[in-house]
């Protein structure tokens, strides 16, 4: 049994490797109802269009800023300051997790790490943040099936 539209939380994931948001969208889009984007430009179009449960931020993107200086802009913000971001990146030094922990991200996954662990973050952020339409029984049998 798959979760309906209203009962899918919104995912905006800012990735600019395109086989890797190809990967996430056919993986998540079951749980989601997700939106892409590549660059600093197009989160920022998206965000003035749509209204998003979560984010996971790439920390390199394309366009003139980072996804560190997304997070911070969108945490300093009162409009988007309660959507939760998940830092999902190639960077993989303690000094990175560090550097996204700071700049805001709730959470901070380096690449690659397995989609379960990937759903169960989304999850468990969305489920701390009050943000989970779907009881929490459902939603782990459906992360782990």
């Amino acid at each position: 049994m798959g979760l309906t539209a209203e009962q899918k939380p919104r995912l905006l994931i800012t990735e600019d490797d395109y086989e890797n948001q190809k990967f996430l969208e056919l993986f998540l889009k079951k749980y989601f109802t997700i939106d892409i984007c590549d660059s600093s430009e197009s989160f920022y179009a998206l965000m003035n269009k749509e209204k998003y449960d979560i984010v996971l931020m790439d920390i390199s993107i394309k366009g003139k800023k980072d996804g560190l200086e997304l997070t911070r802009e969108l945490k300093n913000d009162p409009n988007y300051s309660n959507i939760p971001v998940i830092c999902y990146t190639a960077h993989a030094f303690n000094k990175d997790r560090l550097n996204a922990l700071d700049a805001g991200c709730d959470a901070y996954l380096s690449k690659p790490s397995d989609i379960h662990t990937l759903l169960n973050s989304l999850f468990d952020l969305l489920r701390e943040k009050g943000k989970l339409i779907v009881g929490s029984n459902h939603i782990q049998g459906l992360a782990t099936s």
